[in-house]
Parts: C-alpha cells; sequence; structure tokens
C-alpha cells in the first residue's frame, strides 16, 4: 500500500459534488497559475468524470491522483489515464514549475542547489 502521508494536495476537483478545490496554503502561487489549475481540474472531470487531484509528494514532484465511485459506471479509465499523460506532454514546464515552487517556498531548499 502507498504511504500518502508526505503527499500534500495543491487543488482537486469532483465531479460528483460538482466543486472544486485549491489548498490556501499555496495562495502565494500566481492568480493566473490557480486560474489555470482550476480550468484543468474541471474539465478533467468534466471529461472523464470521477476526482481528479493535483498533489505534491515529499520530494516536491507534482503528481495527479484520479479515482471514482465503485458504483459509477460512467467513469472512463482509460481515457483519465490518456488525458493525464497529455496533462503531463501540454504542461510540463508548467508542472515543473509548481514544483520548483514547492521546493524553494514549501521545503526551503535553496535555488542554487536545485538548479545545479
Amino acid at each position: 500500500m502507498e504511504d500518502t502521508s508526505k503527499r500534500i494536495v495543491l487543488c482537486g476537483a469532483n465531479a460528483y459534488e460538482k466543486k472544486y478545490y485549491f489548498n490556501e496554503q499555496f495562495k502565494g502561487i500566481p492568480q493566473s497559475i490557480q486560474e489555470e489549475l482550476h480550468v484543468i481540474c474541471v474539465l478533467f472531470t468534466e471529461e472523464v468524470g470521477g476526482v481528479f487531484t493535483i498533489v505534491f509528494e515529499e520530494d516536491g514532484s507534482v503528481s495527479f491522483d484520479t479515482e471514482c465511485y465503485e458504483e459509477d459506471i460512467l467513469y472512463d479509465e482509460i481515457s483519465s489515464g490518456l488525458l493525464v499523460h497529455e496533462i503531463k506532454m501540454k504542461r510540463q514546464e508548467l508542472l515543473e514549475s509548481l514544483s520548483l515552487y514547492y521546493r524553494v517556498f514549501i521545503l526551503h531548499e535553496k535555488l542554487d542547489d536545485i538548479l545545479e
């Protein structure tokens, strides 16, 4: 079983409750980036369904989590995987910037050490 205790949710959307969540701990992220994250999360759940979250791993890397209710027969697991891959490819720069933000401002790593 995966240990998720060191992971921190950045944001997410829930197709079942039609809700979006943004972790206020990261309110220092520029508003334009927050809006882009909102769009990514909501569009993901509109297209695939289920619950989609963007999380920071313990090392500062960014990951995506998708899940659905067991009785949800409309959730498209194949589309979910394809869309996650597409987001990773098209938004690679955004994800790298988020990881850098987390490592510098949350983990307090020195920028010089990270960029070496």
